[in-house]
């Protein structure tokens, strides 16, 4: 019996715990990033490129618009100086003594009875 016990000690191994062989872990080559995030990506900086440039173009449109206007008014202030001035030597140069003199230089007389009076 003592050979039988050996015998069957050998056939009766304890049971290896046997586990099942897996793929060794291998990373994913993929990237986090996703194909459809990738296009929105790109969009949105094509989108942000496109409103940045013609938000700086507009500004430089209303610059210039801007710069056109002052141009102007200050044209126009002068225009107006100008004018002010015209005036003042139009009724300077219209008072009745300095007709009545500028008159008298050219050789004119004034005759009273041909002068009308004409009142408003």
């Amino acid at each position: 019996m003592s050979n039988l016990a050996q015998k069957q000690h050998y056939q009766v191994e304890p049971e290896r715990q046997i586990s099942p062989k897996t793929a060794p872990i291998r990373e994913d080559k993929r990237s986090l990033i996703t194909l459809g995030e990738k296009i929105l990506l790109v969009l949105f900086t094509v989108v942000f490129c496109f409103m940045a440039v013609k938000i700086v173009s507009t500004q430089a449109a209303i610059y210039d618009v801007n710069k056109d206007i002052q141009t102007v008014e200050t044209t126009i202030a002068k225009q107006h100086k100008s004018n002010n001035n015209l005036e003042l030597q139009v009724s300077e140069l219209s008072t009745y003594e300095r007709i009545l003199k500028k008159a008298k230089e050219l050789g004119l007389d004034l005759k009273e009875q041909n002068v009308k009076v004409v009142q408003d």
